[in-house]
């Protein structure tokens, strides 16, 4: 009885021919050849963490030998972990790509967004940095590596995310996508997000960058640091970072699970020193990623989705 549910299992598992993580590369590969083919000024998202990687992995297969048909951009909150921008520039040196780069450090000198203060989070700051930079390179399609099983209000997106003029996201407005027949026309202002990870899962994400053999930031592994516990959340001590009275700082061994402003972005007690010991990890997790190391998906419960309608990924 065993051998004939791994044999149907296996057989579940494999469509035309393709094993499961084969089938989410070619449709993440055929969205990224729609959205190059039928829009003018596409933009792909790459801040360094893991699913910007194997974006620039799918991106590699969609349209090597040649370059890629748009540039990255990265949008910088001044409050990253520098073992994310070192392993940013390092890669899209080898891929010989182009990157522009938004800075909110920018936005909040010309005034565009109000200073948070020593420690405050700039994460949702961001939103006005990008729809910015999407105006100033009139880019009317933005590539990211958002997957819906982050979050509730990921789980509402299209894989062709629409747009208004004003970088706005309504769930009621967005497009069928039936038989992965996409619409990406959009009017003059308009844009689109592109999201090609979509259908992946976090484990779907590890056990590619394991077959692939992806690098990655050494934060996503385990190593030690000096972190504080604050919100129920590990957080890194930095300069942006510095414990409260109180908090006591303690040297764990730690890795994070997803990288961002490093105000907001805790980790997580882990062993987990390989790809293959993060895989096992992932797989035995039952808190998204987000939902355990995110402190600004916390605020409420629509946290995540009040930020898209103001124009965040």
């Amino acid at each position: 009885m065993e051998r004939v549910e791994t044999a149907t299992r296996e057989r579940s598992e494999q469509v035309d021919g393709l094993d499961h993580l084969e089938e989410l590369e070619a449709h993440a590969v055929f969205v990224l050849r729609e959205v190059a083919a039928e829009c003018e000024r596409p933009v792909l998202l790459f801040s360094g963490g893991k699913d910007s990687a194997v974006l620039l992995r799918l991106a590699e297969k969609a349209f090597r030998p040649g370059r890629f048909p748009f540039p990255l951009l990265h949008v910088d909150t001044g409050h990253n972990f520098p073992e994310v921008l070192a392993f940013r520039d390092r890669r899209v040196a080898e891929l010989g790509e182009t990157l522009l780069v938004a800075s909110v450090q920018e936005s909040i000198d010309r005034g565009r967004v109000p200073d948070p203060g020593p420690g405050g989070s700039r994460n949702r700051l961001q939103s006005v940095t990008l729809l910015d930079a999407i105006a100033e390179h009139r880019f009317d399609a933005c590539i990211g590596g958002a997957r819906r099983d982050e979050d509730k209000a990921r789980a509402k997106e299209r894989v062709l995310s629409f747009r208004d003029a004003f970088g706005q996201w309504d769930p009621r407005r967005q497009r069928p996508e039936l038989w992965h027949l996409y619409h990406g026309r959009v009017r003059p202002g308009e844009h689109l997000r592109a999201f090609p990870l979509s259908d992946w899962t976090e484990l779907d994400v590890w056990r590619y960058i394991e077959r692939e053999g992806l690098d990655l930031p050494s934060i996503y592994f385990a190593h030690r640091r000096a972190v504080v516990e604050r919100d129920g959340m590990l957080l890194a001590v930095s300069p942006w970072v510095q414990p409260r009275p109180g908090e006591v700082v303690e040297e764990a061994s730690v890795r994070f699970r997803t990288v961002g402003d490093a105000t907001c972005t805790g980790a997580v007690r882990s062993l987990a020193a390989t790809v293959a010991e993060v895989v096992a990890e992932t797989a035995a997790a039952r808190v998204s990623e987000r939902g355990a190391t995110r402190a600004d998906d916390r605020t409420s419960e629509t946290a995540m989705e009040d930020r898209k309608r103001e124009g965040y990924f």
